[in-house]
């Protein structure tokens, strides 16, 4: 692992690259989510369709078609962001037809009963939502959404293939110039297992915290 410790300046950059497309793009996809799960159980038949196209167009595109129709097609129409702004958007966008699903199924178990009477002291559907339904829904998949911010946070290599340098993109660099894959890679890997190994005792913890007993 010499050749990864005599670069690790490299890798310390690319790391903190990736940490950055891990936050926005989670934070991107959970407020998105949000807004699209919202839509799929909205009263309002064209708002429930529109949320159904996005999901099912965004769950069934690979992430990697996405980046690259983005990156060049942004171009093409005259809007310009930098390469990290853009994969921030495409990541944030496909991982919130994910997040969307993730929460609707939160959604439906919560008891038909609570939102009937939650209308029925008054509470519009978006007051029964937001006072309601969502504080329960989020609670109760706190371990999905964990493991698509996992899941998340490995398709940021992803970013390596529209030019962002993350620790897959490093890596490849290193590689074209030293011809090591094997640690040059295995050095990403660890990278990659230093941001997913605590993020899932976290959620395993929040998921004890919060879970509602039934």
């Amino acid at each position: 692992m010499g050749v990864v410790l005599d670069n690790l300046d490299r890798y310390a950059d690319a790391f903190w690259v990736t940490v950055q497309l891990t936050a926005l793009g989670f934070l991107g996809s959970l407020v998105l989510g949000t807004i699209v799960a919202t839509m799929r159980v909205s009263p309002v038949a064209p708002l429930r369709a529109a949320g159904l196209v996005y999901v099912e167009t965004f769950r069934n595109t690979p992430l990697l078609v996405l980046a690259v129709l983005f990156v060049f097609g942004l171009t093409k129409v005259g809007i310009r962001f930098s390469l990290f702004t853009t994969f921030v958007i495409v990541i944030s966008i496909y991982t919130g037809a994910f997040v969307a699903e993730t929460l609707r199924a939160g959604m439906n178990t919560v008891g038909r009963g609570q939102v009937e009477a939650a209308r029925s002291i008054g509470l519009t559907f978006g007051q029964s939502l937001r006072e309601v339904v969502l504080p329960q829904a989020f609670r109760t998949v706190v371990q999905p959404l964990g493991n698509v911010w996992i899941a998340m946070t490995k398709n940021t290599s992803i970013a390596a293939a529209v030019s962002v340098v993350d620790l897959t993109a490093v890596a490849g660099r290193l590689t074209t110039d030293l011809a090591r894959p094997l640690p040059l890679f295995a050095g990403a890997a660890i990278g990659y297992l230093i941001l997913t190994l605590p993020m899932g005792a976290l959620v395993g913890a929040l998921e004890r915290r919060v879970a509602i007993v039934r």
